[in-house]
């Protein structure tokens, strides 16, 4: 059909190539889950429809192809494998993209450094460069168990509030953006952060700790940077080489 009988078709495909874009990068990078946690988008268009990934494949396997689309109550629209969706895991996906319009993707990862952090008191530190951007910018949401219960969803988003990023206590870190590119980057440096906060830790010396205003500046600019690139007034050239590493290693992504 032409395009001018889906509106959305094109802006919906190049979501569909970038959210199967952030599957292959977790797994590049070493921060999925076997075949648990997930990455949804949401599609263009008034039908308030979404993008997850297939129950069963591990994110080097998803695909522009064959990701699942859904409704905001997780029930499945279009599975062209066949092997429908995790609903714990759209539980808290659905929660964040019904509370906000400008969660366009939401990316949930369980890493070692990731809920390890997530199981300290004082959380996420703002310690160094990466994790000063997060300075007021972060939220957090106390462990209620596997996320089965549809009840914690209001409790979730009142914890978010406005936030971009989310510690869950006890379980992983949680980001969304206004575009897939902007939730992954998001977790990049979420997860170098942590990194980075485990080490020093263990390395047992003094810290240095950046004063409050310092943290604060720094969040600022960072929050202008992305901003900049969401609106079109910068080019997002670090999401453009991801990608190219991409049509390099796995190719078959958009597929």
């Amino acid at each position: 059909m032409s395009s001018s009988a889906h509106p959305h078709a094109d802006e919906a495909q190049r979501i569909r190539v970038d959210l199967a874009a952030a599957y292959r990068l977790i797994h590049r990078l070493g921060l999925d889950d076997s075949i648990y946690t997930h990455i949804s988008a949401r599609l263009p268009g008034p039908e308030h429809r979404f993008l997850i990934n297939p129950y069963g494949l591990r994110f080097e396997e998803v695909t522009a192809g064959n990701l699942v689309t859904v409704d905001l109550e997780g029930r499945v629209v279009d599975d062209p494998c066949g092997l429908g969706i995790n609903p714990a895991g759209f539980t808290i996906h659905s929660a964040v993209h019904a509370a906000r319009e400008d969660a366009l993707c939401v990316l949930h990862t369980h890493t070692v450094a990731g809920v390890a952090v997530s199981c300290q008191e004082e959380g996420l530190l703002p310690l160094n460069q990466w994790s000063m951007q997060f300075a007021g910018r972060l939220a957090y949401h106390d462990y209620e168990g596997i996320a089965l219960d549809l009840d914690e969803r209001q409790r979730l988003v009142a914890d978010l509030g406005d936030k971009p990023v989310m510690v869950l206590r006890n379980h992983g870190m949680l980001t969304c953006g206004r575009s897939v590119a902007e939730a992954f980057k998001l977790m990049h440096n979420v997860e170098r952060s942590c990194r980075a906060q485990l080490a020093l830790q263990a390395a047992g010396a003094p810290l240095i700790r950046p004063s409050a205003a310092v943290a604060t500046k720094t969040a600022g600019q960072y929050a202008s940077f992305y901003d900049k690139m969401e609106t079109g007034q910068l080019p997002d050239t670090e999401w453009d080489a991801f990608k190219r590493m991409l049509e390099r290693s796995d190719p078959d992504y958009k597929e």
